[in-house]
Parts: structure tokens; sequence; C-alpha cells
């Protein structure tokens, strides 16, 4: 980047790209049973960090309700977020399975913790209107 732009730092480069790239997550428990605790819900979020940094991405924002969490992540384009995603989902629940186990018995059954399917949401930066607005005011050439 140019030294005369103050950096920012939700702006990362590569090798040949520059992006600042955020999801919004959520994840449903199966049968959206009320599983969580507080405490759970912690450790939940300890585990996914550590998985977003294996991917070299960053948990920027998480918090959740009885019976469903939201992440706010920032990763770098070489990630495919279904990947991200199953790793998120996957690991998290093995180890809170594992970890509280007696309690979460009670909820969920069949060696499942989450639903299926998720909810992914692209977010920062300018909205689309602006966006759109940007392009159109693009000078094309003659």
């Amino acid at each position: 980047m140019s030294p005369r732009w103050a950096p920012n730092k939700d702006v990362r480069t590569g090798r040949h790209v520059v992006h600042n790239l955020h999801v919004h997550l959520v994840f449903v428990t199966k049968y959206r049973r009320g599983a969580f605790t507080a405490a759970m819900l912690d450790r939940c979020e300890e585990i996914m960090a550590e998985v977003c940094a294996d991917f070299e991405a960053e948990l920027r924002e998480f918090n959740g309700e009885h019976d469903h969490v939201h992440l706010l992540i920032h990763y770098p384009p070489k990630v495919a977020l279904s990947k991200l995603v199953n790793s998120l989902k996957g690991v998290s629940s093995r180890r809170l399975r594992q970890e509280f186990e007696p309690h979460v018995r009670r909820y969920l059954w069949g060696g499942r913790f989450w639903s299926g399917s998720y909810f992914a949401a692209s977010c920062g930066g300018a909205p689309l209107t602006v966006v759109k607005q940007y392009i159109r005011q693009q000078q094309r050439p003659a």
C-alpha cells in the first residue's frame, strides 16, 4: 500500500491481493433445542477462535442465546467459506459434546449438535447502493 495512505487494520495484504472480507454467520442447534449455558457459550467462543486462527482468520465478535450463536469473522480470500463453516461446526460440536456431555445429552441426541444449515452474510464496507452508484459513475472509454 502507498505510504501516503493511513494504514487500516481491517485491510490486509497478501502477495497479489489487498482484501477486507467479513462474514456474519449464524449456527442453530439441532431441532433448535436450547442446549447452551453461559459456560458453554464461553467455551464455544474459545473453540471457534482457535479454529479461525487455523484458517488465518479472526473471530471479531461472538455471542449467542440458548439455541443459536452469531459470529463475525474477518477472513482471507484463500479461505473457502464452506470449509471454514464445516470446521467451525465440526470441531465445536465434538469438543462441546465431550466437555459438557451430561448437559448436552439432555437436549441433543444422535451425535448431532448443530443443524445442518447455517446463515452467512457478507458484511462491512459500503452499502450496496453506494457501490452500485460508484460503479455507474466510472468513466467508460468511448
